[in-house]
């Protein structure tokens, strides 16, 4: 006897309500795993919040008991966030110990170079090459038990010591100078002064800057936390919205 085959075949049911939560969990727990992140940039929110916490990891894999921030992770975001419309700011938060030279300043680049408003957040630490990163935003604030350390490039690795080898470094380090002297109102004279100071760092050369130092040198534009930055970061939103309808507020 010859059966209908679509008969046979199961009929697939609907997704229920209680289906769509569980993929919205298990995608929210694998960005958090992933990226850090609980919102990527495709949310609902107008605001996109990127983490950069631990150590700067750039060419070389790090070690997996270190806590690192991938840059090939940050890149593709902030790429996201700019050309999502529903994307009105970004709000950079940083704890983080520095690391790769090139990663960091090439994520400052392109924070600094995003057509949104920014606002970059120092909480506990914005150490080293993390320093470029801070004030590249156009606005960035600092907790006030924050601290940012100072001080020059330094090489790992097999050192070739020939003169090109310290050239190379002399450049580069003229490349962070210039970047956070053209980003922040620190004078590059204090900036090279704080880079350079001897006797406060135990085992190197450089400085310690506490969160009130850090604005009072220019490095940094104010004191907060996470409300004052939401609510400037908000305060420069409304500014572009008025800009691009012309100065009418609809």
């Amino acid at each position: 006897m010859l059966t209908n085959r679509q008969d046979q075949q199961p009929q697939q049911q609907p997704q229920t309500a209680q289906g769509q939560d569980e993929n919205r969990k298990n995608g929210a727990v694998e960005a958090i795993q992933q990226l850090g992140q609980t919102v990527v940039p495709s949310g609902e929110s107008n605001i996109f919040c990127m983490t950069i916490i631990g150590q700067i990891e750039g060419h070389m894999v790090l070690p997996p008991q270190n806590k690192t921030t991938k840059y090939e992770h940050l890149i593709p975001q902030l790429v996201a966030a700019e050309q999502n419309p529903k994307i009105e700011g970004v709000l950079i938060i940083l704890n983080t110990v520095g690391g790769d030279v090139e990663a960091g300043l090439a994520i400052a680049e392109m924070i600094a170079t995003l057509s949104k408003p920014t606002v970059t957040l120092v909480l506990g630490g914005g150490h080293s090459i993390g320093v470029p990163i801070a004030v590249s935003a156009n606005h960035s604030i600092i907790a006030e038990t924050a601290t940012m350390t100072i001080h020059p490039i330094r090489l790992n690795g097999l050192v070739i010591g020939v003169p090109q080898t310290f050239e190379y470094l002399d450049k580069m380090q003229e490349r962070v100078i210039r970047f956070v002297t053209r980003h922040s109102r620190v004078d590059e004279d204090k900036f090279k002064e704080l880079m350079f100071k001897t006797g406060e760092l135990t085992r190197d050369i450089g400085t310690t800057v506490v969160g009130t130092d850090a604005v009072r040198y220019g490095l940094i534009d104010s004191l907060g936390g996470i409300g004052e930055a939401i609510g400037k970061l908000n305060s420069m939103i409304e500014e572009r919205r008025k800009t691009l309808s012309g100065g009418v507020v609809q």
